[in-house]
């Protein structure tokens, strides 16, 4: 495995929560459905930009993962921005499979608490 190191200029704009990590939300390329919510840290940020595959951190696992690397639900990365803040990342992907770890397209597909009137 080859380590990636993040870009300078990119590190310097995030701002990261007390763990190092970085809010990252993932949203369909295609139909803009918000697909998952994770975490990243500065080596799966640098692995996402580099590979083009969606690399997250674990933190009940202590350690980076690549979506679909089990599973085969993979995530091709087609865009990655950053926001004003420097506090979340947002992922345009190719989702192939299921997004959610239950089994779901999108791990939103569990309770509506509010729609639309």
């Amino acid at each position: 495995m080859t380590a990636h190191v993040l870009d300078r200029s990119i590190a310097e704009r995030l701002s990261r929560n007390a763990d190092g990590l970085v809010a990252a939300v993932v949203q369909d390329v295609t139909s803009g459905r918000v697909l998952m919510m994770a975490w990243m840290d500065d080596a799966a940020l640098a692995e996402t930009l580099a590979t083009r595959r969606g690399v997250y951190y674990s933190r009940s696992r202590g350690q980076r993962w690549v979506k679909g690397e089990t599973s085969g639900h993979v995530q091709h990365v087609r865009s990655v921005e950053i926001d004003c803040d420097g506090d979340t990342v947002l992922l345009r992907v190719d989702q192939t499979g299921a997004a959610c770890h239950n089994g779901t397209t999108s791990c939103f597909d569990t309770a509506t608490l509010l729609g639309e009137d």
